[in-house]
C-alpha cells in the first residue's frame, strides 16, 4: 500500500491530503491565521468557576472563554501551579524540573473551587479546538507529543501503548525509558516506537524536553493569553505521527513548505529525506493528482460505492446518520441476503474512510441493509474494526442490531471537515443566465486573435474547463492545430475543473494572467 502526503498552499491556508493507493483517506485545511490548535499550551486567566458543572472557564484569548473540567486538571495540578509561579517570579534563576519537589496529588473526586481560584493565572493545554458555538476545551495535564513518545512533565511513570502486544517488546521499552528519562518526567511510549533503537528513542526524548524548556523560557516574561508552546503545523504533525517505512512521497508546491518538510524529515529520519519532493509543474498539484475531483465526489450528501450501491450522509445537531442503499446492485446477486452482504461489505469500508476523511465525531449511526444471518452481521462488524484500525482518533464500535443498525462513537477534537459540492455557477453568479455555451469557442478565438496579432503576445497558455479543453484539442485536425497553422505559434491548453464551463483565462509566457476586456 502506497502512502503519500500532498500539501497545497493557497492564500487562505494549506490544504493537506493523505493518500493511500492514490485514494484520499484524510483531508485537512490549516488556516493562515493563528488558530487554537490541539496541543497548544497557553497562560490563561481563570474567569469563572461553575460549581454545578465542577468546571472553570478560562480566558486564553479566544472570543469565548475555554472550558476546563475538574477531571481535566490532572493529578499533578498543585505541582504545576507551584512550578509556574516560581518560574514567573524568579526571573533570573533557572528552575529545572529534575530538581523540583513534587506536591501531593489532588483528590480525584474533589471540587473545582478547591483547586483553582478566580483571577489566577493557569498553564493550560488545548485538547479540543473551538467547535460550532463552543470555545476550546482545556486540560492542565500537560504533555508534549514527540514522534515515538509523549512527554508528561510532573510525572514519573512509563506507560506503553496497548497496541504493542509483544510482552518482550513491552519489557524492553519499559526498561529502556526508565533508564534514560530524567526525574520528574513521565513518558507514554507510542505504538510507532515498537522495534526502535535506543538512539532514536533518546533523541526523541531530548527533542521533547528541549521543546518544554523553550516554553519555560517564554513563560518567564509571559502575560495572560500568551501562547507558551505551539503545536507544530498540521502538515508537520501528520509527518510526525504517520512517517514510517511505508511512506512513499511527501509532495508540496511551494519552496517554503518544501524546506519545512525536508528539514523535519532530515532531523527525524535522514534516510527518508529523498521522499520530500517539490511540485513544479504548471498544472495545479491537486488537479494533476486527481485530488480535486475526489474531493467533489466524496464530500457530497450521496457517496457512490464501487459495486453500484451508495451512501446517504445526513448530519443533525446530535448525531450523524449514514444510510446504506443497494442502488442498481439489487439485481446482480443470487438472493437478497447475498446482495445485502455484498453492498454492506463495500459500505463498511467506505464508511470507515468517510469518518476519517470528514473527521466526523460524536455519535454516528449507520443503517446497513438488513441481513438475517448473525454470522453476516458479525462479519460486517469485523470489517469495520479492520478498516478503522488506522484511525488516529479514539472510537468505539457497537455490534449490529438485528435491524441492521450500527452505532459508533468517535472522538472529535476539531470541527468537522466539509467541502462544498454544490457550487454557485462562476459564469452566471447564481442568476441562471450565462453566455450561450455554443458561442464560447468563438469568444475564445476572438481574444486569441487580438492577443497574438494586436498585442504580440508570445507563448500563450489557455486555462479552460475540461470540456472546452477536449473541444479544442480532440480530433484531427484539432482546433488548436488550426490555430498553429494560422498564427505560427503553439497554444498551451491546461484544464482546470474548478472553472465554469464557459470560463477561461489566458496566461502570458511568465505565467501571469492577461486581463482581457469583455
Amino acid at each position: 500500500m502506497s502512502n503519500e502526503l500532498i500539501i497545497n498552499s493557497t492564500p487562505k491556508g494549506d490544504r493537506i491530503a493523505l493518500l493511500q493507493d492514490k485514494r484520499i483517506v484524510e483531508y485537512h485545511i490549516e488556516q493562515s491565521e493563528p488558530q487554537f490548535s490541539v496541543g497548544d499550551i497557553y497562560l490563561g486567566t481563570v474567569k469563572k468557576l461553575v460549581s454545578g458543572l465542577n468546571a472553570a472557564f478560562i480566558d486564553i484569548g479566544y472570543e469565548k472563554d475555554a472550558f476546563l473540567h475538574y477531571h481535566d486538571l490532572g493529578p499533578n495540578l498543585p505541582t504545576l501551579q507551584k512550578f509556574t509561579r516560581e518560574v514567573m517570579t524568579k526571573k533570573n534563576k533557572v528552575i529545572r524540573l529534575e530538581n523540583f519537589k513534587l506536591e501531593p496529588e489532588i483528590d480525584k473526586l474533589g471540587k473545582i473551587e478547591k483547586a483553582v481560584q478566580k483571577g489566577h493565572l493557569a498553564l493550560v493545554q488545548v485538547v479540543k479546538e473551538p467547535i460550532s458555538t463552543k470555545g476550546p476545551r482545556l486540560s492542565c495535564d500537560i504533555s508534549i507529543a514527540g514522534r515515538f513518545l509523549v512527554l508528561v512533565p510532573f510525572a514519573n511513570g512509563v506507560n506503553i501503548s496497548k497496541k504493542i502486544t509483544s510482552k518482550a517488546e513491552r519489557n524492553r521499552l519499559q526498561k529502556l525509558m526508565t533508564s534514560i528519562k530524567p526525574k520528574n518526567y513521565g513518558v507514554i511510549v507510542r505504538t510507532v516506537a515498537e522495534g526502535k533503537a535506543v538512539e532514536e528513542m533518546e533523541r526523541d526524548l531530548k527533542d521533547s524536553i528541549a521543546k518544554w524548556e523553550e516554553g519555560l523560557a517564554k513563560l518567564v516574561d509571559a502575560k495572560a493569553g500568551d501562547r507558551i508552546i505551539g503545536e507544530m503545523s498540521r502538515a508537520t504533525s501528520m509527518l510526525r505521527d504517520l512517517l514510517n517505512n511505508d511512506f512513499d512521497n511527501v509532495i508540496v508546491d511551494t519552496p517554503e513548505l518544501y524546506n519545512e518538510a525536508k528539514g523535519y524529515v532530515h532531523n527525524v529520519a535522514p534516510e527518508k529525506e529523498k521522499i520530500v519532493k517539490l511540485h513544479q509543474s504548471k498544472t495545479k498539484l491537486f488537479e494533476q493528482l486527481g485530488i480535486e475531483k475526489q474531493l467533489k465526489m466524496l464530500f457530497g450528501r450521496s457517496v457512490s460505492l464501487p459495486g453500484g450501491g451508495y451512501l446517504i450522509v445526513e448530519h443533525t445537531e446530535a448525531l450523524h446518520v449514514i444510510d446504506v442503499n443497494s442502488g442498481n446492485k439489487s439485481n446482480s446477486e443470487e438472493d437478497q441476503e447475498a446482495t445485502a452482504l455484498s453492498v454492506n461489505r463495500e459500505a463498511a469500508k467506505e464508511v470507515a474512510r468517510q469518518l476519517r476523511l470528514r473527521d466526523m465525531g460524536g455519535i454516528i449511526v449507520i443503517d446497513f441493509i438488513d441481513m438475517k444471518k448473525a454470522d453476516n452481521r458479525k462479519l460486517i462488524q469485523d470489517i469495520m474494526r479492520d478498516e478503522m484500525r488506522g484511525d488516529r482518533s479514539k472510537y468505539t464500535i457497537l455490534p449490529l442490531t438485528k435491524f441492521g443498525l450500527m452505532q459508533i462513537t468517535r472522538q472529535r477534537v476539531r470541527p468537522e471537515m466539509n467541502v462544498a459540492t454544490h457550487e454557485t455557477c462562476p459564469s452566471c453568479g447564481g442568476t441562471g443566465s450565462i453566455t450561450a455555451s455554443i458561442a464560447v469557442s468563438d469568444i475564445v478565438e476572438q481574444h486569441l486573435e487580438h492577443l497574438l496579432t494586436k498585442q504580440n503576445e508570445k507563448k500563450l497558455t489557455l486555462l479552460v474547463h475540461p470540456f472546452l479543453s477536449a473541444y479544442f484539442t480532440k480530433g484531427f485536425p484539432s482546433i488548436r492545430m488550426k490555430w498553429f497553422l494560422q498564427y505560427k505559434t503553439w497554444i498551451t491548453i491546461m484544464e482546470d475543473s474548478s472553472f465554469g464551463i464557459t470560463e477561461f483565462k489566458f496566461l502570458n509566457q511568465n505565467g501571469d494572467q492577461i486581463e482581457i476586456s469583455s
